[in-house]
């Protein structure tokens, strides 16, 4: 299994703690990519820009063709670039690939159902309980991607720093783009709330 994919199983499994938008979550597996990426010593980080390494034999489809986008010149891609444009609907083909495995499930709709994705739900599988193992036991890579998504509350350590205690500093520069991005998509969301808002005050008062 990958972080995008545990992450993903995650969020389908907990209620979070916050509405969860697509955008948030596309966001958050692209950035959960990029780390595994790291890991996998595929790419580097110099400053925030993603400098691609060798080229490993990935057995995951969708982390194989991260890793085939990669922008191979220089200035190379910066690690917000990469979120935003490896993030474009992300999320549903991920749901797309849990489906095709037989990983989610499709069952009659009975009240709220996670990511308005019909009625797929999580099955039973090895998958899930891997997830489900690095979850619970706090790993911190998966735990602050899930605080930043928001299906994780933060939490605090004894001498009050976070919980999910990340000693890599590419992958600190990772989360710290990503909560950067997922912010500017919250101001985003909110602005166009305000428009709208003023719009339909507009539209009544033309109405009266």
């Amino acid at each position: 299994m990958t972080t995008p994919r545990d992450l993903l199983i995650a969020a389908m499994d907990m209620a979070p703690s916050r509405p969860l938008g697509q955008g948030d979550l596309s966001l958050a597996l692209a950035g959960a990519e990029l780390i595994d990426l790291l890991s996998a010593q595929a790419v580097g980080l110099d400053g925030d820009r993603i400098v691609p390494g060798y080229r490993p034999a990935i057995a995951d489809q969708l982390l194989d063709e991260a890793a085939s986008s990669l922008v191979r010149h220089v200035p190379y891609e910066s690690v917000d670039d990469w979120l935003w444009r490896r993030g474009r609907g992300l999320s549903t083909a991920y749901v797309a690939a849990l489906e095709a495995e037989g990983q989610l499930t499709r069952q009659s709709r009975r009240g709220w159902m996670p990511f308005r994705a019909g009625d797929l739900v999580l099955a039973e599988t090895p998958a899930r309980r891997e997830a489900a193992n690095r979850w619970m036991s706090d790993e911190p890579v998966l735990a602050a991607l899930a605080v930043a998504v928001g299906i994780r509350d933060e939490q605090t350590g004894e001498d009050g720093e976070d919980g999910a205690d990340v000693a890599d500093d590419a992958v600190v520069t990772v989360l710290a783009a990503l909560n950067d991005a997922l912010s500017r998509l919250g101001f985003e969301r909110q602005r166009r709330a305000i428009d709208e808002e003023a719009f339909s005050n507009i539209w009544r008062g033309n109405g009266d």
